[in-house]
C-alpha cells in the first residue's frame, strides 16, 4: 500500500476510505487466551462468575430501556400523525370552494 500506514488512523475529510478512529487488529484464538487469563488473574475465579452476572443484568436493563425508548418515539409519531389526519378531516378539502346558492 503506497503512501498508506499500515493502521489505519483518525482520518477526516481527506481521507479516501472510510474513516477509522480506533486501529484494532483481529483477535485470533491465543488472543483471546490470553485476554482471559490476565482477567482471571486480576479478578480471581469466584469474581469472575459475579461480573458476568453483573454484565448480564445491566445488558438486560440496557436492552429495555432502549426498546422502552422506541416505544416511545412510536407512539408520539403515531399520535402525530393522527392529529394531522383529524385536522385534515375537520377542515375538509383544502381546494374547495363554498358553494353559491
Amino acid at each position: 500500500m503506497k503512501g498508506r500506514e499500515r493502521w489505519p488512523v483518525i482520518c477526516f475529510a481527506s481521507c479516501p476510505t472510510p474513516a477509522y478512529f480506533i486501529a484494532m487488529p483481529n483477535l485470533g484464538g491465543p488472543e483471546i487466551l490470553i485476554i482471559f487469563v490476565i482477567v482471571l488473574l486480576l479478578f480471581g475465579a469466584k469474581k469472575i462468575p459475579e461480573l458476568a452476572r453483573g454484565l448480564g443484568k445491566s445488558m438486560g436493563e440496557f436492552k429495555r430501556a432502549r426498546e422502552e425508548f422506541e416505544d416511545e418515539i412510536k407512539r408520539a409519531a403515531d399520535d402525530v400523525d393522527l392529529d394531522k389526519d383529524s385536522k385534515k378531516h375537520e377542515s375538509g378539502p383544502a381546494n374547495s370552494e363554498p358553494r353559491k346558492s
